[in-house]
């Protein structure tokens, strides 16, 4: 597993696909437990996340530690990527292109990790994640299919892809956080958590 993984990064940390590499400080591999049942897919780095390297580092990592804890879970539980793995100018949305070109990276961190659920944070992560399990007839703006789990057929077996709202849409709007908490809580029914707070 390591060496695949080494492997894997090698390749990331190399990657000239897109006009994105010619710009990034650090391509964000991502992170994480590698046996972890739950794997959480953001959508692109900001720039804390382009100067170190890591995936969630700034403020919304702040928060989706908050939310984590909320559950009884930490970052030592989960794994966590991005669906584009090098921060677009401006922080603007990855484009459809970088998305397909950079996701190969992703399916292959998904078949190494093997989760049994599949948590999409917004939107982006949230419609490449449904396509690519055939769910396309489910897919709606984030605000429609939060907290909704999914069911999916991997190539290791049967999946839950849940979407949750960015944890960035807390620095924005701090009414959304109670609504993570209650979406994140409910990964307790999935697997076996103890600790945090009640749902």
């Amino acid at each position: 597993m390591n060496n695949r993984i080494n492997k894997l990064q090698q390749e990331i940390l190399n990657c000239k696909k897109c006009g994105l590499s010619r710009e990034r400080l650090n391509p964000v591999i991502g992170e994480g437990n590698l046996n972890a049942e739950i794997m959480f897919i953001g959508e692109a780095p900001g720039a804390n996340e382009d100067k170190t390297g890591k995936p969630f580092c700034g403020r919304s990592g702040d928060i989706l530690d908050e939310l984590l804890m909320s559950s009884g879970m930490n970052r030592q539980d989960i794994y966590i990527a991005n669906t584009v793995k090098c921060r677009p100018p401006k922080n603007r949305n990855p484009k459809e292109e970088e998305i397909r070109l950079c996701a190969v990276f992703l399916d292959l961190q998904i078949n190494l990790i093997k989760p049994k659920i599949i948590c999409c944070l917004g939107n982006f992560s949230t419609s490449y994640v449904m396509k690519k399990y055939n769910l396309n007839d489910k897919i709606q703006g984030i605000s429609n299919i939060h907290g909704q789990v999914f069911f999916a057929e991997s190539s290791y077996g049967k999946i839950k892809v849940i979407p949750f709202y960015h944890p960035a849409v807390v620095v924005y709007n701090m009414n959304k956080k109670k609504v993570l908490e209650k979406d994140f809580c409910m990964l307790k029914k999935y697997i076996s958590i103890s600790g945090g707070k009640k749902c």
